[in-house]
């Protein structure tokens, strides 16, 4: 199967969620919850081992991977408030548990070696996290495929000399795989398990649910696939991003405008109110940073700030964003959620500056998403791949492209301004403190969205960017090429090996091994 087509929805504002990292704690509730079918419900035993050279062997605990699959197996949601606990309800469930390390040279750091078994239901995956709670089951029980839970799968276990015939399939098969042994089916309901039964050497079945939401159907395929396919101007137009925008996830997703907008504005919904949820002030145990967006609030209020105050009711919102997120309330990934504010807090905080109504603030978040689907198409949002520049310059960038689409320019500027956000943050390493997603991740958003909001100004004003938008693409996927694999979000470089870091990290991790704790 060729690799998925993005989807604003899917790929790049999204997934709703609890968690510190959208790569680690909501992609492994997705890889979760298509292991919960795949046994048919919560496992007696599992078995996980990471790569001791991948992301996952240092950070598997503290970014939430743990949490997240063992949820995703008890067949709770990226957002469930009892996301937490899951650990704890798994093991006290009865389920054995155990996590290794092996020195496995998985080609990428995301790696997953999973065995688990219900009854008599044994099965072994290989799945990987591929950044913003994307993810891909590459191989079940040894044979290989390429499921990303976009719509509904049956899997046909059939006895090794039999084979299916593609015309005995129901109609409803939008797709199918065919392998030694299995049969992959892709459709967009569930499949009448009865019309199966009787194909030529079927001796088991599995049915996974879709986890996105935004499904695949036949025939797939969207207008553009980066900035240069829009060919800006070429017919006299003078379009704003987010109408291309809305073309695009129109096609992608069978939707009208009217639903395309719909979504899009129940997501602005969410994150205003994780900004309300910030703001209001949050409490968690096993945080670094404590509430600070009060008192900057409190200072903006009373005009004892420097700077202009769009600036600063970002950098309000922003550390809103951040401190909610690292409470474990709910957020959106856009498009991650180690970059969860840099995006959601500039655009909001234009919002209120300029009066705008819903409408225009969504169709500025799909300008942005529009940027982000470009972006995912020729590099990566994963900091496991391609350090913070993936991340927060990934949202910086989409931040940029939505602020001068809700101040009207046409989308040449607001490619100029993503472009010119992303030139300035490459090389930009992921080095958490404590391998938790606060520290120096808070700054970096706060950054994030003040570069965004330079740029657009920039590009209002006719700056040239220079480089176009595909070609700083390119760049940024070389840069993360290069980058060492110690800068890219291991906690094993940059600030993360520095003194005060690892006694922060020694302090969190007697608090949480004490009773009570």
């Amino acid at each position: 199967m060729a690799r998925l087509i993005a989807s604003i929805f899917n790929d790049v504002i999204g997934p709703v969620m609890r968690g510190p990292s959208s790569s680690h704690s909501a992609a492994s509730v997705r890889i979760g919850l298509l292991l919960h079918d795949l046994v048919g419900g919560r496992p007696d035993g599992v078995r996980v081992t990471f790569d001791k050279m991948g992301s996952l062997a240092t950070t598997h605990e503290s970014q939430g991977t743990d949490m997240g699959l063992f949820a995703g197996l008890l067949g709770w949601e990226a957002d469930d408030e009892r996301l937490p606990t899951a650990p704890d309800v798994l093991r006290r469930s009865g389920t054995s548990i155990s996590i290794d390390l092996a020195e496995l040279h998985d080609p990428h750091p995301n790696t997953y070696r999973i065995e688990l078994w219900r009854g008599d239901r044994e099965h072994s995956v290989v799945a990987l996290s591929t950044g913003g709670g994307i993810i891909e089951l590459v191989q079940i029980d040894g044979t290989d495929v390429s499921l990303y839970g976009d719509c509904h799968t049956t899997l046909l276990y059939v006895d090794g000399d039999s084979s299916i015939s593609t015309n005995s399939l129901p109609a409803a098969v939008h797709g199918s795989d065919h392998h030694q042994g299995l049969v992959v089916l892709r459709s967009a309901s569930v499949l009448d398990h009865a019309a199966l039964e009787g194909l030529n050497g079927v001796t088991a079945m599995r049915t996974l649910r879709p986890i996105l939401p935004v499904q695949s159907g036949p025939d797939l395929a969207v207008p553009f696939n980066c900035a240069d396919d829009l060919e800006i101007g070429s017919d006299g137009s003078d379009y704003t991003l987010d109408t291309y925008a809305i073309q695009y996830e129109q096609a992608r997703g069978g939707l009208s405008e009217a639903e395309v907008l719909d979504q899009a504005h129940r997501i602005v919904e969410v994150m205003r109110r994780s900004v309300e949820t910030g703001l209001a002030g949050t409490t968690y145990s096993d945080r670094i940073l404590g509430r600070q967006s009060g008192r900057f609030s409190e200072m903006r209020q009373a005009g004892n700030l420097l700077g202009g105050d769009l600036l600063n009711r970002m950098i309000e919102y922003v550390t809103a964003l951040m401190e909610a997120k690292s409470a474990m309330e709910v957020i959106v990934a856009a498009p991650t959620a180690g970059a969860c504010a840099t995006f959601p807090g500039a655009l909001l905080a234009t919002a209120h500056e300029l009066d705008l109504t819903d409408e225009e603030v969504s169709r500025g978040l799909l300008a942005g998403g529009l940027v982000g689907v470009f972006i995912t198409n020729r590099s990566s949002f994963a900091a496991e791949v391609g350090g913070c520049q993936a991340e927060t310059g990934a949202g910086a960038a989409m931040a940029a492209a939505a602020l001068v689409t809700m101040s009207g320019a046409t989308a040449d500027r607001a490619l100029s301004a993503a472009s010119q956000a992303i030139q300035n943050v490459l090389g930009l390493i992921c080095d958490p403190v404590a391998n938790r997603v606060e520290a120096p991740c808070l700054g970096r958003n706060v950054s994030g969205a003040a570069n965004a909001l330079t740029c657009a100004n920039m590009a209002l004003a006719g700056y040239d960017h220079l480089i176009p938008f595909d070609e700083v693409i390119d760049a940024h996927r070389q840069v993360s090429e290069m980058m060492a694999r110690e800068l890219r979000c291991t906690g094993l470089g940059g600030l993360a090996v520095t003194p005060t870091a690892q006694r922060i990290e020694l302090d969190l991790n007697r608090h949480r091994d004490r009773p009570g704790a």
